[in-house]
């Protein structure tokens, strides 16, 4: 593993320099939809929780589990914005079984329901 320069933040383009924190990103990104869990990442790079949850936060700036709950909230923005699917539809494609769980995530991470996220965002 590279290591980070000592006054460098931590942040996921920094991360991509740790061969296995990059890994962790890409299937982050390639599968959000997935039921993730800190023990199923660790085992799709071949690390412990630990070892996988100290060096993903050092490397990111925050755990593994928040920085995917962040991602799939700007994917779920993203698709309403400029998709059609309905919001369960784009619950479902961002990792939730419920859309009610998903509008309360949707609505903590953005400040408005999706919905109203939508309507402002296509009106713009």
């Amino acid at each position: 593993m590279e290591a980070q320069p000592a006054d460098a933040a931590p942040s996921w383009l920094m991360a991509l320099r740790d061969p296995l924190i990059g890994r962790v990103l890409s299937v982050l990104h390639d599968r959000p939809g997935e039921q993730w869990t800190l023990a199923a990442l660790a085992d799709e790079v071949h690390l412990s929780r630990a070892t996988l949850a100290r060096r993903f936060t050092n490397a990111v700036g925050e755990p593994p589990l928040s920085y995917l709950g962040r991602w799939r909230m700007h994917l779920a923005a993203e698709r309403l914005a400029h998709g059609t699917e309905t919001v369960e539809e784009v619950a479902r494609r961002v990792g939730y079984t419920s859309e009610y769980a998903f509008s309360r995530a949707f609505s903590r991470h953005r400040g408005q329901p999706p919905g109203r996220y939508r309507r402002l965002a296509q009106a713009a």
